[in-house]
């Protein structure tokens, strides 16, 4: 594990930000405090920050040159099947210095050039510069666990890990309104566009390789999905079922190999007490990991977590946590977020990742199942949407009740008002709205309506509706749920699920990782049905049926609840005075100029009223913003 940034300068006015290279280093200390490294050669600097997770023989650290000086790389990521990658070049002819995925990387770009990157079986940022082609190569990973910044202009070009780096470099400091529009919807910006206008994300399973003052991008990697094969799938759901668990377990036991402790977060849900079986069948007493949530007994499941840690006898540990715990972090995490990123749940995540670290320096997460195997309310709305019926009727019927009565997350109640209500709005909408309307928590006009008329002006309507176009792309009229399944895999798992893990993750140093992404994994998933995958009875199908054997019954005999931080109580409470004094006063609003003062004053009467609804989701949008504006805009 570890953080990457570099320069690549087209002119000498390029050349004389090599100087910022050690800054750029050092603001991402906390991917690897270990050690770290730098390259300069001419007009290319590069530089890395390592958290050791494999031990190194000599000559393994980064960046790493090979043995002709011509190719110098630095990579942030783990590859799985780098052994077996690593003998079939030994048997071309090709000697090694190191036992590291590094060194195999560097000799399978010399041996085969770019397309090696299809080979690799994990998740990476890297670069690799060619001193004598004169030519930068950077890569990002398939499903985008790692994340990869892009920033050009006329004399260079930046990449880094994290915006950190790319702020110590030099970036200019401006606003894209486009994506602060797509920010307020979501609570986070998909890729290709950052908070910043000139910095990109690379995308996943894209490359760019610079030379000569170009820069040709490619996508090496793209899920192969075609309804037609699915649909002809000639595997039994019983067949389907076996390969499912061999891949995943192959996938689980690949991920384990590590010279430092290894655990598993165990949620005491379907998809993280899957990888703790499959985890146990390859190492003796693994340390697993919960949270529970002391004062919030509607989201505590940790009794399930307890189950699954029972029947495998792993070294459980529990991390019983209080509202004032999590208050306690609520700024650690809002310092560390370099991009506004909104989903509340960054901050269980965090608080886990720091109590795990004291334990384990790599966890096994169950993330990526639910997007794959229809595992969200969503899914099932959007199933029972398109399966028609009575009941979908019945519920669209009632549409003005929906409208008036109270809605929640935090209640059974309030949360089943609430989903009616968005479900009833999908029913008389296309498959591409209805995403859309499903994923966001407020809708564009709203989003536009709590900006400054100023702001409103430099959104761009234009390019806000290309980039959600470019989102929706793989929904069409007479598609499938897989391609909804295949829209979450492109949008809310690299932009929020893994964008959430990495940050917090790597906030303290720890690795995650996720065998559910192996690209095995992720490949056969598409293969399947959609019936494969969810009913009218049951979502996620496949996962709960195939490992039904290895987990206790009563897992399979409760909703599905998730988690949702007591932001409202917060904000009524301990951060009114950030809310009414500080980042949401009318003074600064004005004195900002981004947001429109009679819009947040009258969220702000909404959240103080007795029928709130979900807006302390917006509220808390803005509070990450303005925090964000202060420590970077300021």
């Amino acid at each position: 594990m570890c953080g990457i940034t570099g320069i690549f300068a087209f002119t000498d006015a390029g050349r004389s930000t090599l100087s910022a290279l050690q800054a750029s280093t050092d603001a991402i200390v906390s991917r690897g405090p270990d050690s770290q490294g730098h390259f300069v050669y001419d007009h290319c600097g590069l530089g890395f920050r390592r958290l050791a997770i494999l031990d190194l023989s000599a000559d393994g650290n980064q960046p790493m040159t090979d043995e002709s000086g011509r190719y110098t790389i630095v990579f942030n990521g783990e590859i799985f099947n780098f052994r077996e990658l690593r003998q079939k070049l030994v048997k071309k002819g090709h000697t090694f210095r190191s036992q590291t995925d590094t060194e195999v990387i560097l000799k399978l770009y010399i041996s085969e050039g770019r397309g090696f990157l299809k080979k690799l079986n994990g998740f990476f940022g890297l670069a690799i510069y060619d001193k004598e082609e004169d030519s930068l190569f950077i890569a990002r990973d398939r499903m985008g666990e790692k994340p990869l910044l892009v920033y050009r202009d006329e004399d260079k070009m930046f990449f880094a890990s994290e915006m950190k780096s790319l702020l110590a470099l030099g970036v200019p400091r401006k606003l894209d309104y486009a994506a602060l529009s797509h920010y307020l919807q979501l609570n986070y910006i998909p890729g290709p566009a950052t908070i910043f206008k000139g910095v990109k994300k690379l995308l996943p399973g894209h490359y760019l390789y610079v030379k000569g003052g170009k820069v040709v991008g490619k996508r090496w990697y793209k899920i192969p999905y075609d309804q037609k094969k699915t649909d002809r799938n000639k595997l039994s759901y019983e067949q389907q079922q076996k390969k499912l668990v061999e891949l995943l377990d192959d996938a689980t036991a690949r991920r384990l190999v590590a010279d430092v402790p290894v655990g598993a977060f165990l949620s005491g849900g379907i998809d993280s007490s899957v990888i703790v079986a499959l985890a146990s069948r390859h190492t003796q007493h693994l340390n697993t990991f919960s949270i529970g949530y002391r004062d919030e007994p509607f989201f505590d499941e940790t009794k399930y977590a307890k189950l699954v840690a029972e029947r495998y006898k792993t070294n459980h540990t529990v991390f019983s946590l209080t509202n004032q715990d999590l208050y306690d972090h609520i700024f650690d995490v809002l310092d560390y977020i370099d991009e506004p990123f909104a989903d509340s749940s960054a901050l269980a995540v965090y608080i886990l990742s720091k109590r795990t670290r004291e334990k384990a320096t790599v966890a096994l997460s169950g993330d990526g199942a639910d997007e794959m195997f229809a595992g969200y309310n969503k899914h099932m709305g959007e199933f029972q949407v398109r399966q028609g019926g009575f009941k979908a009727e019945a519920v669209t019927g009632l549409n003005l009740l929906w409208d008036v009565l109270p809605k929640s997350r935090n209640s059974f109640f309030g949360n089943k008002v609430r989903q009616f209500q968005r479900f009833s709005r999908g029913m008389l909408s296309g498959p591409k709205d209805r995403y859309w309307d499903w994923a966001t928590f407020v809708s564009e006009k709203d989003a536009r309506n709590l900006l400054s008329p100023a702001s409103r002006r430099k959104v761009g309507k234009k390019l806000a509706e290309k980039r959600r176009k470019d989102i929706l792309e793989n929904l069409h009229a007479d598609g499938d749920l897989n391609e909804v399944l295949l829209t979450d895999m492109n949008l809310v798992l690299p932009y929020d699920m893994l964008t959430k893990v990495d940050l917090m993750s790597m906030a303290n140093s720890l690795e995650v990782r996720p065998p559910f992404l192996d690209p095995n994994v992720v490949n056969f998933a598409f293969s399947l049905p959609v019936t494969s995958k969810i009913d009218a009875n049951m979502k996620k199908r496949i996962v709960q049926d195939a490992f039904r054997p290895m987990l206790p019954e009563e897992l399979y005999k409760r909703p599905k609840h998730g988690f949702e931080v007591p932001l409202l109580k917060w904000f009524r409470n301990e951060l009114r005075p950030l809310i009414e004094d500080d980042l949401l006063s009318d003074g600064f609003i004005e004195a900002q100029g981004v947001f429109s003062v009679e819009a947040i004053r009258g969220l702000k009467t909404q959240l103080f009223s007795r029928n709130p609804g979900d807006v302390h989701a917006q509220i808390w949008a803005l509070i990450v913003f303005q925090w964000w504006w202060k420590r970077h805009m300021v």
